[in-house]
């Protein structure tokens, strides 16, 4: 399966699940609310507390997630894009010595 793919859909995933969070923290604070427990106001405001703080976790735990994955790449000997291209580098060079060591023979 594709690295990508898979990390798209593992955030997907989060997103989902966060925007389920957010509905049901929104729909607690609307019964609280209306059973006199909590004023508008503060209903407001800590569902608001709530979602940045949410928010913010989510953004580390993709960054947590990313860490992660890229280091089981690396234990599964996954080549970075950086030694890809390195690699691609020095073959390109080598092509181009071998045609013009093959060009010197023909001479």
């Amino acid at each position: 399966m594709d690295n990508n793919n898979l990390l798209t859909q593992l955030l997907m995933i989060g997103v989902g699940t966060t925007s389920l969070v957010a509905e049901k923290i929104k729909e607690v604070g609307d019964r609280w609310v209306k059973e006199g427990k909590i004023d508008p106001d503060d209903a407001k405001s800590l569902v608001d507390d709530f979602l940045e703080n949410l928010k913010s976790e989510q953004g580390n735990l993709e960054k947590q997630l990313d860490r992660q994955l890229r280091n089981a790449m690396q234990d599964l000997g996954v080549p970075r894009q950086a030694e890809m291209d390195e690699l691609r580098g020095r073959l390109d060079r080598l092509e181009r010595q071998v045609r013009e060591l093959e060009n010197r023979l023909w001479r």
